[in-house]
């Protein structure tokens, strides 16, 4: 049984990962359909919503939750923090994920609203 909840916190991880693919990337299909665009910008408001007020994301909760029902002990901190830290091997300043957000929130708002047709 703890197998199938650590199978179940890594899948957990890959639809974390999609989602932020989906942050990162929303914008291309957004362009193209109006229910994209109003979900992607809803998720970039959550994301700032989240890093603002110093929460935590509802799927590292999960993840957290299904690695200890595993016998695992789950990490500290956000999911980003902790994934991409041991991909750069450096540590991120605590503003650097916002930066990010609001420069993929200027990004996209352009795209939807500012390019010409």
């Amino acid at each position: 049984m703890k197998a199938l909840f650590l199978a179940a916190a890594d899948f957990v991880v890959l639809i974390h990962l999609l989602w932020i693919v989906f942050l990162i990337f929303g914008m291309i299909p957004g362009a193209r359909w109006v229910w994209v665009k109003w979900t992607h910008l809803g998720a970039l408001v959550f994301s700032i919503f989240l890093q603002l007020f110093g929460w935590v994301c509802p799927i590292t909760h999960l993840e957290a939750w299904l690695r200890t029902a595993g016998g695992a002990t789950p990490y500290e901190g956000t999911f980003i923090r902790h994934y991409l830290e041991r991909i750069v091997y450096a540590q991120l300043p605590s503003n650097a994920l916002l930066i990010g957000t609001l420069a993929i929130v200027g990004v996209s708002l352009w795209v939807y609203f500012g390019r010409r047709r």
